[in-house]
């Protein structure tokens, strides 16, 4: 199984004549995604799926267009559309129960071996069917970066992966750790979980809190940002250290009080999710 996107997930990139947007489309078909178009109207299309790269100023209008037209899975890799857009794109979703959004300035969701959608290198992932272990793990990160470090790290030790998520680090976004953390804790094929956060907002606390109340299977956390000073833009716009209790440290403090296994290092994580999956099988 797989959590969003899997073979028959049908794409549309709403901005396919810019050059990011063509360059990824053709890289998800290489892949294997049944990208079905890059036109509108979307409802023409039988998609179930979309991948927005249309510039800032016109991205949200894209997300709520595509939700208008009864779209699952609105994935919105831009970055730097303005927050009070997307302040009218949450009002406008909550209306909308039927499209879940992931982003904006993602890099995106991939079920490794099915559907990729975003801009992830495709060849670092091994499907979950091809893990010779049999061991598969989720991931969902703020960082599409530490996201491919997670997955390259899990693939080297023969740790398949269900469904790789980036949500992005902006203040105001679509799913958060807590309501993907539910998806995978409800897929029966993924064994444990790998969460990637930042420095910033209260997000990654919440999450580990929900997980030890809710979530039985193995979790290995990582927080970047331990360097940062306070008060300063780091990366996302989300990764601002506003008070005591946003910082690396009481992140870190946090979730290992909740249970789950953190990473001292972005190196470690591969490692480390190895280690508590032999602990925990």
């Amino acid at each position: 199984m797989s959590i969003l996107v899997n073979k028959e997930t049908r794409v549309i990139c709403q901005g396919i004549t810019g050059e990011a947007g063509a360059f990824h489309t053709k890289q998800c078909l290489e892949y294997g995604t049944q990208m079905v178009g890059g036109v509108t109207p979307v409802k023409e299309t039988g998609a179930s799926a979309t991948m927005i790269f249309v510039p800032p100023p016109f991205a949200a209008d894209a997300i709520m267009e595509a939700a208008d037209a009864g779209i699952a899975v609105i994935i919105a890799i831009t970055e730097g559309i303005p927050v009070l857009d997307m302040v009218k794109v949450k009002a406008f979703l909550r209306d909308r129960p039927g499209s879940v959004l992931i982003g904006p300035n993602c890099p995106g969701v991939i079920t490794p071996g099915e559907c990729k959608i975003g801009i992830m290198p495709g060849y670092i992932h091994t499907p979950a069917s091809k893990s010779k272990s049999g061991k598969k793990v989720g991931i969902i990160s703020r960082s599409g970066t530490l996201t491919y470090e997670a997955v390259w790290q899990c693939s080297t030790r023969d740790i398949g992966q269900t469904t790789c998520v980036g949500i992005g680090g902006d203040p105001i976004k679509g799913l958060n750790f807590i309501e993907v953390l539910d998806l995978f804790n409800k897929d029966s094929q993924t064994d444990g979980i790998i969460m990637i956060g930042e420095i910033g907002g209260s997000d990654e606390t919440n999450a580990g809190k929900w997980a030890k109340e809710n979530v039985k299977k193995p979790m290995v956390a990582f927080i970047a940002g331990r360097t940062a000073p306070p008060g300063r833009r780091m990366g996302h716009a989300g990764a601002i250290i506003s008070g005591g209790d946003d910082t690396a440290e009481s992140k870190i403090k946090s979730l290992r009080e909740c249970g789950i296994a953190v990473a001292e290092s972005p190196a470690l994580l591969g490692e480390t999710m190895a280690k508590t999956l032999r602990l925990r099988s």
